[in-house]
């Protein structure tokens, strides 16, 4: 059967893959902009909900806050002016920004044409964005819907501001947007709100296969998880821990390709998916699945709804100090693979 492409996420926890720029897609009347989710609730047993959203631009939403939601932005193309906690910052291509419960943010979208990718968790806050949008039905973005997005936006917050978990502070007073730091290349403790800037934080190699994390999900409560995951069709195929079959009992994954060409098998099926430069696969709770990374440079950002395929590469990889793949790829050790997979609960056959 092979894994089924559709264009919005199905109703079941199963897997899947979404084609590019489609999704549930959702826009905010005036907004000028467009939500497209590709995993919620019903595909990650209410763990998470991931999303692109684009804008050519976007009014401020407002000074908010969650008693319980955790925010991700990280920005793909484009600009976003984001005011977390008391630091506020325009984020570029590659820039991460994680805003904890409790955290007063707010974000802007800069245009001329911003893309990010995003995760809230729990799953279900992404109701919030059901409510206040309407579906959309165009190409890529509504760039020409210039109705007044507050007085359309407003009163559907008022009627609704106790059955969602998000809180406005009108009398806010933000900080003024700062330069990036030097020191905004690390990730920070539990709960603690972040900039990352793009292309630093830490890296860990395992074999061929690469992985930087965005944040971890000791950080956030053992929630979620994001990393981006690279390698290359170039190594030798021994060499990567990812041609064996791995099971992940309770955590999700969501592959978002952004460069190149990935490849997955399912246990049970004899071919393998292609999946490209956009799609986004989904991988359910308990499927044993093997990856390939089938063009000379691929690049994918996981979500996961706990410790998942990123956390196994740091546990049993070493840090890596480069900033791109290097030529040669180290030696995998099956038998230390093995070991690190049997203490995460991660289940691994060949």
């Amino acid at each position: 059967m092979g894994i089924p492409i559709h264009s919005t996420p199905p109703e079941a926890r199963t897997n899947y893959i979404i084609d590019q720029l489609e999704g549930e897609l959702l826009t905010i009347p005036g907004s000028k902009g467009a939500f497209r989710i590709l995993a919620s609730s019903k595909q990650t047993n209410g763990g998470i909900a991931v999303f692109s959203s684009g804008a050519v631009l976007s009014d401020a939403p407002g000074f908010h806050w969650h008693a319980e939601a955790h925010d991700v932005f990280l920005v793909t193309k484009g600009y976003l002016k984001l005011w977390n906690g008391d630091k506020c910052r325009i984020m570029g291509p590659g820039d991460f920004a994680y805003v904890p419960p409790k955290v007063i943010h707010n974000p802007e979208l800069l245009g001329p044409h911003t893309e990010t990718l995003g995760l809230v968790a729990p799953g279900d806050w992404v109701d919030f964005f059901r409510y206040v949008a309407d579906t959309y039905n165009g190409l890529i973005v509504p760039e020409t819907d210039d109705r007044d997005l507050r007085a359309l936006l407003i009163p559907k917050m008022m009627a609704a501001k106790d059955r969602f978990d998000v809180h406005f502070e009108r009398d806010y007073q933000p900080p003024e947007v700062g330069e990036w730091l030097e020191s905004e290349n690390v990730l920070l403790g539990p709960m603690e709100p972040y900039f990352l800037r793009a292309n630093t934080g830490p890296r860990f190699l395992l074999g061929g296969l690469m992985s930087r994390p965005f944040i971890n999900a000791s950080q956030c409560a053992g929630k979620f998880a994001i990393s981006c995951i690279e390698s290359s069709s170039k190594y030798a195929s021994e060499r990567s821990p990812l041609r064996k079959w791995l099971t992940f009992p309770t955590v999700d994954h969501c592959f978002s390709v952004m460069e190149g060409l990935l490849r997955v098998r399912l246990k049970g099926e004899e071919n393998w998916a292609e999946v490209r430069e956009g799609q986004t696969l989904v991988v359910s709770a308990g499927q044993a699945f093997k990856l390939e990374f089938a063009s000379r440079y691929v690049r994918a950002i996981t979500f996961t709804n706990g410790a998942g395929i990123e956390n196994l590469i740091h546990t049993a990889g070493q840090p890596f100090a480069g900033f791109v793949l290097p030529d040669q790829a180290s030696p995998c050790d099956e038998e230390s693979l093995r070991a690190v997979c049997g203490d995460l609960g991660v289940h691994m056959e060949a």
